[in-house]
């Protein structure tokens, strides 16, 4: 468990880094592209389902 916090404290410290520098902006885009990208494929996957 103290692995993952670790790995949380500096995803945290980098997200803080790009947060004071205007980063931001262009990460939110790109991430709300990406997750309506994945949102639509994971859709796809329930409708076609997996016939064996």
């Amino acid at each position: 468990m103290l692995r993952w916090a670790f790995l949380f404290l500096i995803i945290a410290l980098i997200a803080g880094v790009f947060g004071f520098f205007g980063i931001v902006e262009a990460a939110t885009s790109i991430a709300k592209i990406v997750f309506f990208i994945f949102l639509i494929l994971f859709i796809v996957s329930l409708i076609t389902g997996r016939r064996a």
